[in-house]
């Protein structure tokens, strides 16, 4: 089959492979579109958490951006874990030179394991510089509960702390709800004129690492093949909660999603 659009994927690494950019590439691949990245830090983790950082220099990552964007041309963009203001800002810096304005930010911040992964100076440069430039912020309750500045215990909170977000200069906000203790998942979607809540049952599983980095990447590309946003988000949903039901169960701790779930291999290949 022929990829059905391009994603640039701006990401940290994850070398156990459930989640970061090798989330982003298979979701991407999975879904039938092109993928391309710019890494922003390589990290040393498995399903039980995260031993190391090694940041990029931002000059770097803006060269990955710049020449890869210079030849193939995106049709979307999703960004994920950005550790530093200096990299938030030789991101910003970048996206004047891409003309799409379909951009994705998953505003990473905690591993599934625990591990911080962004310092607060960047929190306030991300708030305050780059939430304005995107189309649409994925965070999940812990990171917005980070940028709204408040504690969320209820779907009205989520609604509340949404509208803060706005604020800031986002166009739209999907909220993901999957932390709140309860067996119905609410994921609520808003920007200034409409409200949506996406209802779902909570899979009982702890194998959910990447899911975030998922649902983010899933939703830039139905975005890139032209569909709604509010459809994208829907679509974005559906596709990482099937992946959760496969329930792989690899590693010791937050074991991955199965991202293949999407995929129909011909039999021939296993002749």
């Amino acid at each position: 089959m022929k990829p059905k659009s391009k994603i640039l994927i701006i990401a940290g690494s994850d070398s156990s492979g459930g989640a970061g950019i090798q989330a982003d590439i298979k979701t991407v691949t999975s879904l039938g579109s092109y993928a391309m990245t710019a890494i922003t830090a390589v990290t040393a983790q498995n399903t039980t958490g995260v031993k190391s950082v090694v940041s990029l220099k931002p000059i770097e990552i803006e060269k990955q951006i710049l020449f890869t964007i210079k030849d193939i041309k995106p049709d979307a963009i999703k960004i994920g874990m950005l550790h530093s203001s200096e990299v938030i800002n030789s991101i910003i810096k970048s996206l004047k030179s891409i003309k799409t304005k379909k951009i994705i930010l998953d505003p990473v911040m905690v591993a599934k394991g625990g591990a911080k992964l962004i310092n607060e100076k960047a929190i306030q440069t991300m708030k305050k510089k780059l939430i304005k430039k995107i189309f649409l912020i994925t965070p999940n309750i812990p990171e917005t509960q980070v940028l709204a500045q408040m504690n969320i215990s209820s779907t009205n909170d989520m609604i509340k702390a949404g509208r803060k977000i706005l604020k800031f200069g986002a166009k739209n906000v999907l909220i993901k709800g999957g932390h709140r203790e309860s067996n119905l998942i609410e994921d609520v979607y808003l920007n200034k004129n409409e409200i949506k809540i996406f209802k779902n049952n909570k899979i009982k599983t702890k194998n959910t690492h990447g899911t975030g980095c998922t649902l983010s990447t899933a939703v830039a590309t139905f975005l890139s093949c032209g569909k709604p946003l509010k459809k994208s988000c829907e679509l974005g949903i559906k596709y990482v909660n099937q992946a959760i039901k496969s329930n792989l169960n690899y590693g010791k701790g937050h074991g991955p999603i199965n991202h293949l779930n999407s995929i129909k291999v011909n039999k021939k290949f296993f002749l």
